[in-house]
């Protein structure tokens, strides 16, 4: 079967080379211990595959494939510059991130929301710090260590990363399992629904009788203390994915029976 060439930036995508694991690590041996510039051009073109599956993330901003594309090679570059094979780990689990930080950037320099300069400069050191101390430490760092660094109050620093934010529809998927997908509206805690009147509100008093154990403490946690659902999942012990499905078969059952009563 013949593969439909496509070419993003001039480079048929059809044709993009794999490396197995055993030649990334040669690769990245020549390239560190003797700054051979074959074998990083090797590397790179080697996890080209890379960057377009992670750009496939972006297609729906309305940007330009071959841009992304470009910037996205440029975290590539960076990742590869930066890898430490001392750390027993792949190099796509280091490369990823960088690849969509640098998408990200680039976005936020594009974004029709406007932004003070002054903000937009404690963001983008905050993050240039964070990417220091991640690689130093081996860890994602507190907001008080960045700002320690930076001599800058957290608050601050807070504030200015949250002005640079993409604005994200609460639809979008985040997660698939192969089952239902988990959107961004399922990772948003809503202090509201913390009172305790909430049941009274609804009357669901009777439908929440007719629910086991495990989903009355599910929703208890998801509506009346409102915990996301990765909170939810790290408390009693289950997956996410699973934390959604349980969620909505309760929130089902109890549609059916308030629909029986009313």
């Amino acid at each position: 079967m013949t593969r439909n060439k496509v070419e993003i930036c001039g480079v048929d995508t059809a044709k993009l080379p794999v490396l197995s694991n055993a030649e990334m690590r040669e690769l990245f041996v020549q390239l560190q211990q003797h700054d051979d510039r074959a074998s990083r051009e090797k590397l790179v073109n080697g996890n080209l595959r890379l960057v377009l599956s992670v750009i496939q993330r972006f297609n729906n901003r309305g940007e330009y494939v071959d841009d992304l594309f470009q910037v996205g090679c440029i975290g590539l570059m960076k990742a590869i510059d930066n890898f430490d094979l001392s750390q027993n780990v792949r190099f796509s689990t280091y490369a990823v991130p960088m690849i969509i930080g640098e998408i990200r950037r680039y976005l936020r320099d594009n974004n029709p929301i406007r932004v003070s300069r002054s903000l937009r400069d404690i963001a983008y050191k905050a993050l240039q710090v964070r990417d220091q101390l991640t690689n130093q430490n081996s860890r994602e760092p507190t907001v008080q260590e960045i700002s320690a660094v930076m001599n800058v109050p957290k608050e601050d620093i807070v504030f200015a990363l949250d002005a640079i934010q993409d604005p994200v529809s609460l639809f979008e998927p985040i997660y698939h399992d192969g089952g239902d997908p988990i959107y961004v509206m399922d990772q948003i805690s809503d202090e509201r629904n913390a009172d305790a009147s909430w049941i009274e509100e609804i009357a669901l008093r009777e439908a929440l009788h007719k629910l086991n154990e495990r989903e009355k403490m599910i929703l208890s946690m998801r509506f009346f203390e409102g915990k996301t659902q990765m909170e939810v999942a790290e408390e009693i012990g289950i997956s996410q994915a699973q934390v959604s499905r349980l969620e909505k078969t309760a929130i089902q059952q109890m549609q059916k029976h308030v629909k029986t009563i009313t």
